[in-house]
């Protein structure tokens, strides 16, 4: 025996109308939450892994830049602008970084621009892109090395610090050449000639009025001389 269930019309509109306000919560709901994790995820992404690097604006800097009204903004380096780092990207990787000319520096076009970069710091940039303050009175020929300040240069753009220390293999020359000092010892060696000419005073003197070491004290400093391995009394290498 089979049962039947009577609704009449108006429970019917009664349980749809439940149903749709039910609906329309649910997806009110739901929209508000995702706008939520939205705009978290944007703070996050925007803010979080970017760092703004902190640049003094001396009156050095201001007259470095005072000549570029008449250039794009997009075209100057530092110290005339700042520039918005990335400090999570990976070594090596190659990145933008939006960067903006200083607010006392006159240039054309938007003040806001991108600049492609090398993710690396700049200690770890080449050689050719730093400039370090160059020293002497060390010792060449053992290969010492020396510490002192480089800073890269103004077009390069990488992360941390732009002025840093490093040690330096020492190569210097005070204007000696090998080609010279090779004949001197070639013509004039008996006479102590090279010695001198080289800066060994003491060992000129002695080879001087030893005649050379009767010849074999020549012959020596000329394979020495050639060989490069008797150089400047100084420490420095020859041109």
């Amino acid at each position: 025996m089979q049962r039947c269930v009577v609704i009449n019309r108006r429970s019917a509109l009664t349980l749809v109308w439940i149903f749709v306000l039910s609906g329309i919560r649910q997806s009110q709901t739901d929209e508000a939450e995702t706008k939520a994790s939205t705009n978290d995820n944007a703070n996050s992404n925007e803010v979080a892994p970017y760092i703004l690097r902190n640049f003094n604006e001396t009156t050095q800097h201001v007259s470095l830049c005072q000549n570029s009204a008449n250039t794009s903004c997009n075209e100057l380096h530092f110290p005339c602008i700042r520039c918005l780092y990335n400090y999570t990207c990976h070594y090596g990787q190659d990145v933008y970084v939006n960067c903006s000319a200083l607010y006392h520096v006159e240039c054309l076009g938007s003040r806001w621009f991108w600049h492609q970069m090398n993710c690396r710091y700049c200690y770890q940039t080449e050689k050719w892109q730093q400039k370090c303050v160059l020293k002497g009175n060390c010792n060449s020929v053992n290969g010492q090395y020396y510490k002192t300040n480089c800073t890269v240069n103004s077009d390069v753009f990488c992360l941390g610090n732009r002025s840093f220390s490093r040690n330096i293999k020492c190569n210097w020359t005070q204007g000696y050449r090998w080609s010279t000092a090779v004949i001197i010892s070639l013509t004039l060696g008996g006479f102590g000639a090279d010695r001198f000419y080289l800066g060994h005073w003491q060992e000129g003197i002695g080879k001087l009025f030893s005649f050379g070491g009767l010849g074999v004290w020549t012959i020596i400093d000329v394979v020495l001389i050639s060989l490069h391995y008797l150089g400047p009394a100084d420490g420095s290498l020859y041109i």
